[in-house]
């Protein structure tokens, strides 16, 4: 054997001083407190050479390093936008105009930081008013006539929150308006984020209504209709509308998005129709199955995540 295959072999018997790739990756934040690779000693015990070559080693963050990491916010903490929406006082986009505003203060101290966290025993004051969340509640009624939405005080007739006093002590409201002589599905809570997304013009989420007529829908209007109808100069586009099966023709079905419940009374009267009766049967997936008239009930944990996520 020469000298030079001799020192090939001792070569490649050699062992690795690099440290061998581990199962476990190595954590984004080690790497970077531990800054640039330094080369190692040409001189290395035969201690360290062990220590860098057993498997699965991987080297710790420098305990500098590691007083510097944020600690993770507890889960109790919540953003002031949202604390003042659960107060039932605004929306999270009308709370950050008050917070920018400087109408809001934390334990004394004007807070207009956008994202600021409410800690546990903190206190609130909401434009000199101290502010304490309620719990989110979600309540569906079947209303009957002769009750209004209105909070204008009505000596004839009464208002719907009668219908729902025994249900809970939160601060809740109906979702939109429904005049004395509409029925059907009403939707209550006290999440003002909710109230806001149902109100918009722009709705997403489908609302169903019988509607009985004083005559017959010709054939030819129902089609108009289904086309879209023009109301005080906007277009307003319909879904669906069909005569209800097994029913005069009278009786038609109606599927609109807007939230506004007068536009379906305005829609056949521009056809010369009068208005007998309107029944709200479904409101964004929820529906009057097993909720006689009169009578509510609490949403389900489902039924709430289907609304959030309309």
């Amino acid at each position: 054997m020469n000298n030079k295959e001799g020192n090939n072999k001792r070569s490649s018997s050699r062992p690795n001083s690099s440290r061998p790739s581990s199962n476990k990756p190595k954590p984004a934040m080690a790497k970077r407190a531990q800054g640039p690779k330094k080369v190692k000693p040409t001189t290395e015990s035969a201690t360290d050479k062990k220590k860098s070559a057993t498997p699965g080693r991987v080297s710790r963050t420098p305990k500098a390093a590691q007083n510097n990491v944020s600690k993770p916010l507890k889960s109790d903490d919540i953003r002031l936008n949202k604390y003042i929406s659960n107060s039932g006082v605004c929306s999270r986009r009308d709370a950050d105009i008050y917070i920018q505003s400087g109408n809001v203060k934390v334990n004394n101290v004007v807070i207009t930081e956008m994202g600021y966290k409410v800690k546990p025993g903190d206190v609130v004051n909401f434009d000199g008013s101290v502010l304490t969340p309620e719990r989110k509640e979600y309540i569906v009624l079947n209303k009957p006539k002769n009750f209004t939405t209105s909070n204008e005080d009505d000596a004839d007739h009464r208002n719907v929150l009668e219908l729902v006093r025994g249900a809970t002590k939160a601060n809740i409201q109906p979702i939109g308006r429904m005049d004395k002589n509409t029925t059907g599905l009403l939707l209550f809570t006290n999440d003002t984020d909710m109230v806001r997304k149902f109100s918009l013009p722009n709705q997403k989420s489908a609302k169903i209504y019988q509607v009985s007529l004083d005559k017959n829908l010709k054939f030819e209007d129902l089609e108009k209709i289904s086309n879209g109808v023009t109301l005080d100069g906007h277009k307003l586009y319909v879904d669906e509308i069909s005569y209800v099966e097994g029913e005069p023709k009278t009786e038609i079905g109606l599927k609109l998005r807007t939230p506004n419940v007068k536009v379906v009374r305005s829609i056949f009267e521009s056809f010369k129709y009068d208005v007998i009766k309107i029944d709200r049967v479904a409101f964004a997936g929820l529906t009057k199955k097993n909720l006689p008239r009169g009578n509510w009930r609490f949403l389900t944990e489902q039924e709430i995540i289907n609304l959030k996520n309309v």
